[in-house]
């Protein structure tokens, strides 16, 4: 199995809305429980170790990414 990386939602902004309201109320450490959580499940659901180390790549170079360009930006201001 191939890692999708495009939607597979109908309605994509359901899915983030979902997961953003089920932060809701939580302390971040309770968050960071939450999101560890359903990595782990939904790791399991896919079944796949090749995809779930895919998946953490990508990850792991779009947060990455993401912090670079916030220096960056912060360094241009």
């Amino acid at each position: 199995m191939a890692l999708s990386t495009s939607s597979n939602f109908a309605q994509p902004d359901d899915a983030f809305r979902a997961v953003v309201e089920a932060h809701r109320g939580l302390s971040e450490a309770e968050s960071a429980d939450l999101d560890a959580t359903l990595v782990l499940i939904l790791a399991n659901h896919i079944g796949d170790i090749e995809v779930l180390r895919e998946a953490i790549t990508l990850a792991r170079r779009r947060m990455l990414d993401a912090s670079r360009q916030q220096q960056q930006q912060q360094q241009q201001q």
